[in-house]
């Protein structure tokens, strides 16, 4: 197994720290804020055992997994010997320039660098690089221990063989990488949610549903199937003759909301106080984090089901 670096131990870099050391690889943990990484490994902590007790360790124990997690004093220390690099600054195109130059003089020639930006693309802040072609994007959904999907995003000069490896090394670590052929704002994932996203405040704003109700259609309705098939598969199944039978028995259905689409609401005009107050009605913000726990729990519940289905049933 490998020395992967994790660089920036906020939420992302401690979430994708489990991930690489849950698939053996030795991990350590570096932060430009000393205290950082003591904070994430004690978070991991708490939160490791449940992943045992679900069978979400790939077999081995906490204890185990644990012990291929430690933090580093310097930059340097953390990427020497790594083979990959998981970068998890702030976003901020400045701060990524400033940490990708120091990644890329400290780190050795072979060594992946990989940043974990949502929405910067990786030539904003790697154009000057001499190690270029060993730059990319490898943005997860957090926390990525427990959601499999990591978009793989190219800048212009990344090497196809770095992309391959990438991808590769991804797959080994039990993740379903999404490789992008070439970076668009947004990538993958933040471009089918803002749709969805965008057309949810456009009911809300015009008073055709609350933000309950649209919650309800993607939890309880769309969100069923795509929680194992994606949108594609999904139409390929609804129609007798495939994904064609479909196109032509509905195209006509999405041509006609498409006009009507073709505006934007503004998230934080008047629709936020009425998307909020309903939130707040549903959850006081004071229980926000006690939601979000109940959040993980279920999503290591939904994870732990679908390896299971994986087995039992097939993919």
């Amino acid at each position: 197994m490998s020395r992967v670096a994790i660089i920036g131990s906020g939420f992302i870099g401690r979430a994708w720290a489990i991930s690489y050391a849950r698939a053996g690889h030795d991990v350590v943990l570096w932060d430009e804020e000393r205290d950082a990484p003591g904070k994430a490994l004690a978070y991991i902590e708490t939160i490791l055992p449940d992943l045992e007790a679900n069978d979400l360790l790939e077999g081995a124990s906490a204890t185990d997994v644990r012990a291929r997690m430690q933090s580093v004093a310097t930059l340097d220390e953390a990427v020497a010997g790594a083979a990959h690099v998981q970068e998890n600054t702030p976003e901020d195109v400045e701060i990524k320039r400033n940490v990708f130059g120091r990644l890329d003089a400290a780190a050795g020639p072979d060594t992946v660098l990989a940043s974990s930006t949502s929405a910067i693309l990786p030539s904003a802040f790697t154009m000057d690089l001499k190690g270029r072609a060993r730059c990319l994007v490898v943005h997860p959904i957090n926390p990525p221990y427990l959601i499999p999907a990591a978009e793989i995003v190219p800048a212009p000069w990344t090497d196809p063989a770095v992309v391959e490896r990438t991808a590769a090394f991804l797959r080994a670590a039990g993740h379903s990488p999404i490789v992008m052929k070439r970076e668009i704002d947004g990538f993958v994932m933040n471009r089918m949610q803002g749709a969805l996203l965008e057309e949810a405040f456009r009911l809300v704003a015009e008073g055709y549903a609350s933000v309950e109700d649209i919650d309800i259609g993607l939890r309880e309705g769309l969100a069923l199937r795509w929680s194992f098939i994606g949108p594609f598969e999904t139409i390929d199944l609804n129609a007798p003759g495939g994904i064609r039978d479909y196109a032509e028995r509905y195209q006509q259905i999405y041509a006609r909301i498409f006009p009507s689409a073709q505006w934007r609401a503004d998230w934080t005009g008047p629709v936020m106080e009425d998307i909020e107050a309903e939130r707040r009605r549903q959850l006081p913000a004071d229980r926000l984090a006690e939601r979000q726990n109940w959040r993980d729990r279920r999503l290591i519940a939904l994870a732990a089901h679908k390896r299971r289905a994986d087995r039992e049933i097939g993919r």
